[in-house]
């Protein structure tokens, strides 16, 4: 993962609220998931969220991966509920993708 410093993940933000037309729920969910992502990890968002929704996502935010602004598991990941299950699973990706029942979860512990 490459390090983007505050002032460059404000200029990709600023960049992307300028370029879009659209829904304004939308773009304020991809500005989420990536903030969020910082301290999840994206191991946790990518569980967090369905591919087709990661891959809008990076399109309205202008970036070819999220795995390039998020750390694979952050200081926060063990807050989400999917965390554990992240542990368990023997093909992430296939259980990313849906093909592995059960584990797919937003919610996030107070811990």
């Amino acid at each position: 993962m490459h390090t983007h410093s505050d002032k460059e993940l404000v200029e990709l933000v600023d960049k992307a609220i300028k370029e879009y037309a659209g829904d304004i729920e939308v773009l304020e969910a991809a500005i989420g998931f990536l903030f969020l992502g910082r301290k999840f990890g994206w191991r946790v968002m990518f569980f967090m969220h369905r591919q087709k929704t990661v891959k809008n996502y990076e399109r309205i935010l202008q970036i070819k991966d999220s795995r390039d602004y998020m750390p694979e598991l952050g200081p926060l990941a063990k807050k989400a509920v999917v965390y554990q299950a992240i542990q368990k699973v023997k093909n992430y990706w296939k259980a990313v993708k849906g093909e592995v029942p059960g584990i797919r979860s937003g919610e996030i512990l107070k811990k």
